[in-house]
């Protein structure tokens, strides 16, 4: 599923700091991180990904079960329709597409729920890159951290000096991993989603 390698727009896109009027001449110190590079390191990534396609299993086992299940009522019904009269084979067709859109949406659920637990998991690494983000930010003066790997940005050159990124990484290492979040039977029904997190691999 790579988790973290799908968080392409991390939270942390522009962190910015506060300029009072003392401040208003001095030159703006700037700085960039490369998310993706940095998350697909981040202590706590691979605990993660393990957690979430251990739990999920039984969700994509649901959706497959459901799709065999379609599968082999339409193949059933290819092979007896010409024996059945114009009634039945409306009343047949209507059945088959009742069952269809009761899949479909039971299947939709079962996606958006595991868009919710990807997030959960997520989250306690991306809190802690933030909290990195942000406290190198404040002790070195930094006015905006730029995330040269989201797809909003349109950065061609820059000066590799202003580049965060092996800091940050080893500032990460150095905490070792975020606690995890909390077990699927426990864990809230609902959580915000990170930027940029899409759809888990079926």
């Amino acid at each position: 599923m790579m988790i973290i390698s799908r968080v392409a727009a991390v939270a942390v896109l522009l962190i910015a700091a506060s300029v009072t009027p003392a401040d208003a001449q001095a030159p703006v110190k700037l700085g960039y991180i490369n998310a993706q590079q940095i998350l697909a390191t981040a202590p706590g990534r691979e605990a993660a990904e393990r957690q979430f396609e251990s739990e999920v299993g039984s969700f994509r086992g649901q959706i497959q079960a459901m799709d065999d299940s379609l599968r082999i009522l339409g193949e059933a019904f290819q092979r007896e329709q010409a024996g059945m009269t114009a009634a039945a084979r409306q009343t047949r067709t209507q059945a088959l597409q009742a069952k269809e859109e009761s899949y479909q949406e039971r299947a939709a659920r079962l996606n958006q729920q595991m868009q919710q637990r990807q997030a959960q998991l997520v989250r306690p690494i991306m809190d802690q890159l933030n909290r990195v983000l942000d406290e190198i930010r404040r002790a070195d003066g930094y006015a905006f951290i730029f995330d040269v790997s989201s797809n909003g940005q349109t950065i061609v050159a820059a000066d590799t000096t202003l580049n965060l990124t092996d800091r940050v990484v080893a500032r990460l290492a150095a905490l070792g991993p975020p606690p995890p979040a909390a077990p699927l039977s426990s864990a809230p029904a609902t959580t915000p989603q990170p930027a940029g997190v899409t759809r888990p691999r079926q």
